[in-house]
């Protein structure tokens, strides 16, 4: 991770923007910083890789990400503690995801020189847009477009990795009570559900406006095969409690392996929570509610970390959750926010700091 890549090409701007955007009111993803990281894959190899001003693109409309979606991206956070040093949390994890994904979806694998060297210099020139305090963050957005021109189907030889980032205050989600689905999947076996491809997010839009018309804020998916099974929670993965027990999905080729998902279960294994890892029924939430077994559900993600649900849709009848006093949602996510920001003792080697 600290090697050099010393033909990074840096253009810097002329002028910031950063005294255009208003700090204390950031809608999420809406403002860009002043640069961006962008390499090109061409004749076999990635190329010298470029830090720019961030700009439009100019594409080909025939380029094949237009039409046959070979796209995938990353979500990260960079954080800045009280003493004004700046952490990323387990970017590692994102770098492996990313070109886990790639490979499934027919492109090259980016180089982890190139990312790490790029992206910490990337931070470096726009380190002040990155802004102190407990919920702002620097959201980052590393993605790999196909930008071969042609629309021929067979996968593209061209490709454009990029890195954009947005400053973000904290991300809460509101009240949140789900649907859960009961025709509708994220994803099937043997699919791509565990990449984080542009279209499994474009073929969620659709049933979540639908559930939005009953008054639900987002679905939970269930599997392609019965319906009988929750998989996630919106975009997030999805946590629930029963007594005193934490219980998640399994991941595999349906369910994105969340690295907030994996921290959840490490960070509540340490503290003594009883933590399973096996296929929910949705039958056991409906039994939950009814014998006062289910305390909490909620989803976890980079944006949010994570969101509580209070209540779900299912076959025409609404359930509501207990209120409950010190939440396992509450505790984690307060000890997970603690260690991204350098505010306790990061026992488990998560934060990686950018100098």
């Amino acid at each position: 991770m600290d090697t050099e890549v010393k033909n990074l090409i840096v253009e810097k701007v002329k002028t910031s923007r950063i005294s255009q955007v208003d700090f204390d009111h950031l809608p999420f993803g809406a403002y860009f910083t002043d640069h961006m990281f962008v390499c090109d894959y061409k004749n076999g190899a990635w190329e010298t890789p470029k830090i720019i001003p961030y700009q439009p693109l100019q594409m080909e409309p025939s380029s094949r990400v237009f039409h046959y979606g070979q796209a995938v991206f990353e979500g990260m956070k960079a954080y800045r503690d009280d003493q004004g040093g700046v952490w990323l949390f387990r970017p590692e994890e994102n770098f492996k995801r990313i070109n886990k994904s790639s490979v499934r979806l027919a492109m090259p694998e980016f180089p982890e020189e190139y990312f790490f060297e790029g992206l910490k210099k990337l931070l470096q020139l726009d380190e002040k847009w990155i802004k102190p305090g407990l919920g702002n963050s620097l959201y980052i957005r590393p993605f790999v477009i196909a930008t071969q021109a042609g629309i021929i189907a067979s996968p593209s030889e061209e490709f454009k990795f990029i890195i954009i980032c947005s400053p973000a205050q904290s991300y809460y989600g509101g009240e949140v009570r789900v649907k859960i689905a009961e025709k509708f999947s994220r994803a099937a076996d043997g699919g791509f559900g565990f990449t984080k491809a542009a279209g499994n997010y474009a073929g969620q839009f659709y049933p979540t406006n639908l559930a939005k018309e009953e008054g639900f804020q987002q679905v939970v998916w269930t599997d392609a095969n019965t319906h009988e099974y929750i998989e996630e929670a919106g975009t997030m993965n999805i946590f629930i409690r029963l007594d005193n027990k934490l219980i998640t999905c399994p991941t595999g080729d349906r369910i994105l392996d969340g690295i907030t998902r994996k921290s959840i279960i490490e960070l509540a294994k340490d503290l003594g929570i009883e933590v399973e890892i096996r296929p929910i029924k949705v039958s056991e939430l409906v039994e939950g509610i009814k014998n006062k077994t289910l305390k909490e559900m909620f989803g976890s993600g980079t944006a949010a970390v994570i969101n509580p649900i209070l209540g779900f849709g299912y076959k025409g009848d609404r359930f509501e959750l207990p209120k409950v006093e010190k939440s396992y949602a509450t505790i984690l996510k307060q000890h997970l926010l603690d260690i991204q920001y350098n505010k306790a003792e990061d026992k488990f080697g998560w934060r990686y700091r950018v100098q």
